[in-house]
């Protein structure tokens, strides 16, 4: 190996880890699922923080401001829909997508590692399978916070499936056990 191949080698880090894609079927029907995952993760008040970012807000500035905004601890910063698109070449499935988080929480992590953005916000799908039965899906926090190694990331990450997991009981969806487990094990990272 040359000194180029090391450089190159010490200049990738492949982090292998287990995900758990939850997926849980909302029985409520996929137009009722939207509407009610819409209303109880609402849409960030873009201009609102647009207004605070033309000033130098303190941190309370920026906690004050999302508080009111993510009465489930949650926020949208992004909906997708494609349906649109994948019913051109005849498909009939339904799908659309989110990214659902918070910066007040995720900052708690951010301040030990800003790759942790790669997961935050978690990504999220209200979807219909082939029989038209309408589902939930989203990978486990904690399974991807678990990857960087850092105790206090993964503390983060197994308090957003506590908060993952008190949404889907608003939206009256059934809670995988795995989100409720609540503790940290020994090898937190």
């Amino acid at each position: 190996m040359t000194s180029t191949d090391h450089e190159l080698a010490d200049a990738v880090n492949t982090v292998t880890y287990e995900v758990h894609r939850l997926s849980v079927a909302a029985d409520l029907g996929y137009d009722e699922t939207v509407r009610r995952y819409e209303q109880a993760v609402p849409a960030l008040d873009e201009a609102r923080f647009a207004a605070l970012a033309t000033g130098q807000p303190s941190w309370d500035d920026v906690r004050i401001a999302t508080a009111p905004n993510a009465p489930h601890d949650f926020l949208r910063y992004w909906r997708g829909e494609f349906t649109w698109m994948f019913r051109a070449a005849g498909d009939e499935g339904r799908c659309v997508e989110y990214l659902m988080g918070n910066h007040v929480i995720a900052e708690r992590m951010f301040r030990h590692d800003p790759g942790v953005l790669l997961h935050a916000p978690l990504r999220t799908t209200i979807h219909t399978d082939r029989e038209g039965e309408t589902w939930f899906s989203v990978d486990q926090p904690s399974t991807h916070f678990r990857s960087y190694g850092n105790r206090a990331i993964t503390i983060v990450g197994i308090e957003l499936d506590l908060k993952l997991a008190t949404l889907l009981e608003h939206l009256g969806l059934p809670v995988p056990a795995s989100l409720t487990a609540g503790r940290v094990p020994v090898h937190a990272g």
